[in-house]
C-alpha cells in the first residue's frame, strides 16, 4: 500500500506539473490562443479513452495497466524534453497528448487497485485518507515545483525531471500482483464497447444523473480554464516571470489543502446547500481578481478559490455516489473522468476565445459566470436531488462497524446503508430457521439473539454483528436457526444487494467468505466436542 501511495504522490506531482509547462511553453510562443489549442488538443482523446480505462480496471490486473500507464507518461515526457531542449514544438506538442492519454489510465485503475490491496479497514481507511491529501498537495507542491525548475533550467528540465519520476513510480508498483477486481469477463460477456454504451444510457435516461454530470463538466471547465488563467495572470496582469504561473497554482493548491478538514464535515450531510454555496463563493473570488486585487489580493483569492473548489469537488461526487446504485458506480465514474477531460479542454478553449473578445477582465469575469449559470439552470433540480437522495447516517455507522463490510468503499457503503430495511423482532421470534432457503442477511442493530443448531445454542449476537451470511454465500440452505432473546431491531439486506456489495468487491469477499469459514469451523468443532457446545450456551 504504500508503494502504491507513494506512486501516486509522484504521479500527481507530473500530472500538474507537466500541464503547467506545457502551457507556459505554448503561451511563450502564441500567446492565449496557442496554449488553448494545446490544451484542447491534449485533453481530447484522454476525453474519448478515460472510460474505456475504466472498464479494462474493472476486467483487468489494475497492477498491471498502472505500471504501463506510468511508463508510457515516462516515455512520453522524456520526448518532449527532447523535442523542447531541440526546439521543435510540434514533437514537444505531440509528446504532452500522449502523456496527458497515458494519465487517463491512473485514476481508474488507482480506484480500482486500492481496495484490493487493504489487508485491514485501518488500512483502507489511512490510504484513502492519504490519498485525498496527496491530490490536494500535489496541486501546491507540483505549482512551486514548476516554478523552481522553470526558473533554474527552463521548461525543458521540468519535462526532464517528470519523467524520472514516472520511471521511479513505474518500478513501486511493477511487482505487485493484484487480480481484477471484478470476476473474469466469460467468454459471452458484454465488450468493453456495449459495457460504455450501458453507462451512457444509464445517464441519458435519468434526469438527476444529467444533472450531476453536466455540474461536474462546469467545473473541469472552470478548473480547465483556470490552468490558462495562471499563465496570463502570471505574465500579463502581474507583471511577473514565467515561474509565477507555478507559484499561483501553488497558491490554489494550498486553499484545498486548507479545505480538507471542512470537506470531512460534509459526510453524511445534505449537499444541496454546500454545493451551492462553494460554487458561488468560487465565482466570486475569480470576479474579484479580474478586479487587478495586486499580487497580494492576488494570492488571497485564489487561495480562497482553490478551497471553495475543493469542497465543490467533494460534495459533488459524494452526492452522485449518492444517487447512482452501487452496480452502476464504476460505469458511471469512468464516463465522469471522460467528461472531466471535455470539461478542461471547454475551459481551455473558452478562455482564449475570452482574451481576444475583452482581454485577461473580461476571461476572469467569464470563467466566474460558468458555475453560476449552472446553478441558476439546475438549482432547483439539485436541492430536488439532494432531498430524494437518503441520507442513512446511522446505517452508515453501523455497518462501519460490522466487520463483513468495514472494508467496503465509502460509495458502495453508502449504497448497502441505502438497501437497508428495518424491521422490529418480538422476543422469542426467528428470523432465520435452519432449513429454509435463504434469501437475506439480517444486520443487528439492538438487542439480542440466539442462534441454535439442531436445538443446541451456538452463540450470541448483538450489536454491530450480522447472521445469514453463510446460506448467501454458499448457496445453501440455513445451516442454523436465529431466534430474538430480547426486543430487537434488525436491518434486512436482500439476497441480490448483499451478493452485489460483497462479491464486487475483493477485500470484502474475503473478509465474507473468511468469517463464514470461521463460522462453519467453530460450529463443526462444537459438534465434535459436546463440552465446547456446554461451555458456549451461557444459559
Amino acid at each position: 500500500m504504500r508503494r502504491v501511495v507513494g506512486a501516486y504522490t509522484l504521479f500527481i506531482l507530473n500530472e500538474f506539473s507537466m500541464w503547467i509547462a506545457i502551457l507556459v511553453y505554448a503561451y511563450s510562443r502564441g500567446g492565449a490562443p496557442v496554449a488553448g489549442v494545446v490544451a484542447l488538443v491534449q485533453l481530447v482523446p484522454g476525453a474519448l479513452l478515460a472510460p474505456v480505462f475504466a472498464a479494462l480496471a474493472d476486467r483487468h490486473s489494475p497492477a498491471v495497466l498502472l505500471t504501463g500507464g506510468y511508463l508510457v507518461q515516462a516515455a512520453a515526457l522524456g520526448a518532449t524534453a527532447v523535442a523542447i531542449t531541440g526546439g521543435v514544438p510540434l514533437a514537444a506538442y505531440a509528446g504532452a497528448v500522449v502523456t496527458c492519454t497515458a494519465i487517463s489510465v491512473t485514476r481508474p485503475a488507482q480506484s480500482t487497485l486500492v481496495p484490493s490491496l487493504a489487508a485491514t479497514p485501518d488500512q483502507l481507511t489511512a490510504a484513502n485518507v492519504v490519498v485525498g491529501w496527496v491530490e490536494a498537495a500535489g496541486i501546491a507542491a507540483a505549482g512551486s515545483l514548476t516554478g523552481v525548475l522553470i526558473w533554474f533550467g527552463g521548461v525543458a528540465g521540468v519535462f526532464g525531471v517528470c519523467a524520472a519520476l514516472s520511471i521511479v513510480a513505474a518500478l513501486l508498483v511493477a511487482g505487485l500482483r493484484v487480480p481484477a477486481l471484478a470476476a473474469p469477463p466469460q467468454p459471452d460477456a458484454a465488450p468493453v464497447a456495449a459495457g460504455l454504451g450501458a453507462s451512457v444510457r444509464l445517464a441519458l435516461g435519468q434526469s438527476r444523473l444529467r444533472l450531476m454530470l453536466a455540474l461536474l463538466t462546469a467545473e473541469a471547465a472552470v478548473v480547465g480554464a483556470l490552468d490558462v488563467l495562471f499563465v496570463i495572470l502570471a505574465v500579463t496582469v502581474l507583471g511577473r516571470s514565467q515561474a509565477w504561473a507555478g507559484y499561483l497554482n501553488a497558491v490554489y493548491g494550498v486553499g484545498a489543502i486548507l479545505a480538507a478538514p471542512v470537506g470531512v464535515l460534509l459526510v453524511g450531510r445534505r449537499l444541496g446547500v454546500p454545493i451551492l454555496g462553494a460554487a458561488l463563493v468560487l465565482s466570486g473570488a475569480l470576479a474579484a481578481v479580474a478586479a487587478d486585487p495586486g499580487l497580494a489580493g492576488t494570492v488571497v483569492l485564489l487561495t480562497l478559490a482553490g478551497a471553495s473548489r475543493a469542497l465543490l469537488d467533494v460534495a459533488s461526487r459524494s452526492l452522485l455516489q449518492r444517487s447512482v446504485p452501487a452496480q452502476s458506480l464504476g460505469q458511471v465514474f469512468g464516463l465522469v473522468e471522460g467528461l472531466t477531460f471535455a470539461g478542461l479542454a471547454i475551459g481551455a478553449v473558452l478562455v482564449p476565445v475570452l482574451v481576444h473578445l475583452g482581454g485577461s477582465a473580461l476571461a476572469l469575469l467569464g470563467v466566474a459566470a460558468v458555475l453560476p449559470l449552472a446553478a441558476a439552470a439546475g438549482g432547483r433540480a439539485l436541492f430536488s436531488l439532494d432531498a430524494q437522495a437518503p441520507v442513512p447516517v446511522v446505517q452508515i455507522a453501523l455497518l462501519r462497524s460490522t466487520p463483513l463490510f468495514a472494508e467496503l468503499p465509502a460509495p458502495a457503503l453508502e449504497g448497502v446503508a441505502a438497501a437497508l430495511t428495518p424491521a422490529e423482532v418480538p422476543a422469542g421470534e426467528a428470523v432465520i430457521r435452519q432449513g429454509e432457503q435463504g434469501d437475506a442477511y439480517y444486520l443487528i442493530a439492538a438487542g439480542q439473539f440466539d442462534v441454535f443448531q439442531d436445538g443446541r445454542l451456538l452463540r450470541r449476537c448483538g450489536r454491530g454483528e450480522g447472521v445469514g451470511e453463510i446460506a448467501l454465500l454458499h448457496a445453501v440452505p440455513r445451516t442454523a436457526s436465529v431466534v430474538a432473546r430480547t426486543d430487537a431491531t434488525v436491518y434486512k439486506l436482500a439476497r441480490e444487494p448483499f451478493l452485489t456489495a460483497v462479491l464486487g468487491h475483493a477485500a470484502t469477499e474475503r473478509q465474507a467468505r473468511t468469517i463464514a469459514s470461521g463460522l462453519l469451523a467453530a460450529d463443526a468443532a462444537r459438534d465434535d466436542d459436546p463440552q465446547a457446545t456446554d461451555a458456549a450456551d451461557p444459559g
